[in-house]
C-alpha cells in the first residue's frame, strides 16, 4: 500500500494538511495552535472558497417524530450503536445552498434513547467523503472529553469506546475537534436521552427538535452556495438561527407541520448546540405544562412555564397540553431570530372547538 494513502483512498498528505497534524510512525500527533484565529481554523477545517465537495441531499432536517420509543423494562441493557459523520450540501432555504456537518445526515443528529445502567458500545465513524477529522463528546460520559479523545478519527476511519450512563438526563453530544464551534454551527450535535430506572410519564406524542446558529458570507435568503463565516461567528452574529437545520423546516412553508389531537398530550425534547447563543423556548399560544430545565429529569418539574432558557450545550424536556384546536408556534422568544433568521416550528392541533376557553368573534 502506498504510504501516503489509507485503504479508503483518502491522502495522508491531504489529512496533515487540513488539520495541521504530524504523522510519526503510524502515529497521529495533532500540533493544533492554543488560540485559533479565524484564518487557522479555516485552514485547518479544509475550508475552500467553493465547499461543493460533499454529497448532495434534499433535506437535512431531521423528522421531529423519528425517535425512540419510551423505554419499558426494568433491567440495565448492553447497546451496540454506530454513529457516523457526514458531510453533505443541502438547502438551508430556497435555493440557497449550505455545507452541513452532521451525524447520520440529519441536524440534529440521531437521538440516542437509553435507561440509567446502561451500558453503549458506540462505534463513531467518519465517512470516507469528509475531507476533515471529527468525533463525538458526549455529556453523559464519566471520562476524558467525554469520549472525543478516543473517538477522535481522520475520514474513512472509525474508532470504538464502552461506557455506561450512571446518571438520567437528557444530554447533548456534539463534535469537540480544536474547531468544534465552526464543527456545532454546521450541524454536529445530537441529544442522548438517559431515561431514569422507573422510566417517563405516558404522553400522546413526543417530538425531538434541536437550535443552532449558522454564520455565512451572504445574507440569509441570497440565492447560491453560501460559505462558512468565520469572523461572523468570532462576533456571535449568525446569519441564521434554525430549528432541525433549515429555515422554518418543520411548518406548512416546508417540510409540514406536527399534528396532535385537542386533550391529547406531548413530550418535547430540545437540545441546543449553539454555539453561542441561549435558545429562548416558548410555545405560541400555549405553556410548558411541566418544564425540566437542562433536561434534569431525576428533579421535579416546573409547572406552567412561558419562556425556559435552554443555553448552548445544554437540553430541556418540556410537556404540553392541547385544551383547544390552535394552532402553536415553538419559537425563541429572542423573536428577531423567529422573523428574520428561520427559527420555528408549528404544531396543529384538531378538534373541536371549547368556546368556554376560547372564543372568537363575539
Amino acid at each position: 500500500m502506498n504510504a501516503d494513502n489509507n485503504k479508503n483512498g483518502y491522502s495522508r498528505r491531504k489529512f496533515i494538511k487540513n488539520t495541521g497534524g504530524t504523522v510519526l510512525s503510524g502515529g497521529l500527533l495533532l500540533a493544533f495552535p492554543l488560540k485559533l484565529n479565524a484564518e487557522s481554523v479555516k485552514k485547518q477545517s479544509g475550508i475552500t472558497a467553493s465547499p461543493t465537495d460533499a454529497p448532495r441531499v434534499e433535506r437535512i432536517a431531521a423528522d421531529p417524530r423519528n425517535i425512540p420509543a419510551p423505554i419499558k423494562r426494568s433491567t440495565p441493557k448492553t447497546h451496540t450503536i454506530t454513529l457516523e459523520s457526514k458531510d453533505l450540501i443541502a438547502e438551508i432555504e430556497d435555493g440557497v445552498q449550505f455545507k452541513y456537518m452532521t451525524y447520520g445526515g440529519q441536524v440534529p443528529g440521531p437521538m440516542i434513547r437509553v435507561r440509567q445502567g446502561d451500558t453503549i458500545i458506540l462505534t463513531f465513524k467518519n465517512n470516507s467523503n469528509n475531507t476533515v477529522i471529527h468525533n463525538v463528546d458526549f455529556h453523559a460520559v464519566y471520562g476524558t472529553g467525554g469520549g472525543s479523545d478516543a473517538t477522535t478519527c481522520p475520514p474513512g476511519m472509525s474508532r470504538t469506546i464502552k461506557f455506561k450512563v450512571l446518571y438520567p438526563e437528557a444530554f447533548i453530544y456534539h463534535c469537540a475537534v480544536p474547531n468544534l464551534d465552526m464543527h456545532i454551527s454546521s450541524g454536529m450535535f445530537g441529544m442522548i436521552l438517559v431515561e431514569p430506572p422507573e422510566g417517563l410519564p405516558e404522553v400522546d406524542h413526543e417530538f425531538y427538535f434541536g437550535q443552532h446558529e449558522v454564520y455565512t458570507d451572504k445574507k440569509a435568503g441570497e440565492k447560491g452556495m453560501h460559505n462558512f463565516n468565520m469572523e461572523s461567528m468570532e462576533d456571535e452574529n449568525p446569519t441564521y438561527v434554525l430549528l432541525n437545520g433549515a429555515k422554518y423546516a418543520i411548518t406548512e412553508k416546508r417540510y409540514g407541520t406536527l399534528n396532535v389531537k385537542r386533550d391529547e398530550t406531548a413530550r418535547i425534547f430540545l437540545v441546543t448546540g449553539g454555539p453561542n447563543l441561549t435558545c429562548n423556548f416558548h410555545p405560541i399560544g400555549n405553556v410548558w405544562t411541566k418544564s425540566w430545565r437542562e433536561g434534569a429529569i431525576a428533579g421535579h418539574p416546573e409547572r406552567y412555564v412561558q419562556t425556559c432558557h435552554v443555553p448552548p450545550g445544554s437540553c430541556g424536556i418540556f410537556e404540553m397540553e392541547f385544551p383547544v384546536p390552535s394552532t402553536i408556534k415553538l419559537v425563541d422568544h429572542a423573536l428577531s431570530r423567529v422573523a428574520r433568521k428561520g427559527m420555528m416550528a408549528t404544531i396543529t392541533v384538531a378538534g373541536e372547538e371549547r368556546p368556554e376557553l376560547f372564543a372568537t368573534d363575539l
